[in-house]
């Protein structure tokens, strides 16, 4: 007998704790199932995916980068902030059709809403599919105050146009005093160059949310921990997307009340 199973894609995967946090949560709701880890190019894509929608058994994948945008391009159908952000985080089969959603934007905004004071100063590292998921985020908790901080200024021009953050982008290496911190760049990961941008002038009850996920906690969120600022981790905002992913993909909602447990197990 097949197991409906799903998978996370993307270039490199091998690092990846999603298979981890679902295979939790269909032991814990005694649901038969998988959920693996596939490394695929930005090359393969089309075929991969054409190839997964003809197998019966397949729900669908999160999809990690460098394929956000190019996912959202193969979606028979596209949901509205997968459309808003420009970019989709899961591919899931429905009645037949190939469904893009994006789980980051609602992660994103539940973990900031409590902690973005209205008013205070945002500042975004990156322009590519993480950072328009947090854009989206921001605008539907109301906070409109982002300077992008990116090496590709036009595109980060581009960006702060297209989202009316009200401030024109500023080179990558700025030293960051706003209120609110978000690195939406894979600086700090494990096989990637550190995060070394000055945080110091950062108000003492500011914030900081590193979307890195391995190591967790990073370098960045190790030094903003040691100033007493607000830190959520790379590790908090995959559990609290994936629970969204699961559901869609498995058909129940995860047992949110065994996080502590998952958490501790996924720090270990």
């Amino acid at each position: 007998m097949t197991l409906p199973w799903a998978e996370v894609i993307g270039d490199p995967i091998a690092h990846s704790r999603s298979p981890a946090i679902h295979r939790f949560w269909l032991d814990a709701l005694g649901l038969s199932g998988e959920y693996r880890a596939t490394r695929v190019t930005r090359g393969e894509l089309r075929a991969f995916i054409a190839a997964r929608c003809a197998d019966p058994d397949w729900r669908g994948c999160n999809v990690t980068m460098p394929l956000k945008l190019d996912a959202l391009l193969l979606a028979d159908q596209t949901s509205d902030l997968a459309a808003a952000a420009g970019a989709a985080n899961l591919l899931f089969m429905r009645d037949g059709q190939l469904l893009a959603a994006n789980t980051d934007i609602g992660a994103v905004a539940r973990l900031l809403e409590p902690i973005a004071k209205k008013g205070s100063a945002i500042t975004l590292l990156g322009n590519g599919g993480a950072a328009r998921a947090v854009l989206v985020a921001l605008r539907l908790i109301g906070r409109f105050d982002v300077t992008i901080q990116s090496r590709d200024l036009a595109e980060a021009r581009k960006l702060s146009v297209e989202f009316g953050t009200g401030h024109a982008p500023a080179s990558f290496d700025t030293p960051v005093t706003s209120a609110g911190l978000v690195n939406a760049t894979p600086l700090g990961m494990v096989g990637h160059p550190p995060f070394d941008l000055d945080i110091g002038g950062m108000p003492a009850d500011g914030w900081v949310m590193d979307m890195v996920t391995d190591p967790a906690p990073t370098r960045l969120a190790d030094e903003a921990g040691a100033r007493g600022l607000t830190v959520i981790d790379g590790l908090q905002i995959l559990v609290e997307q994936a629970a969204s992913s699961f559901e869609l993909l498995f058909g129940k909602a995860p047992p949110r009340e065994r996080d502590a447990e998952l958490m501790a197990r996924l720090r270990s």
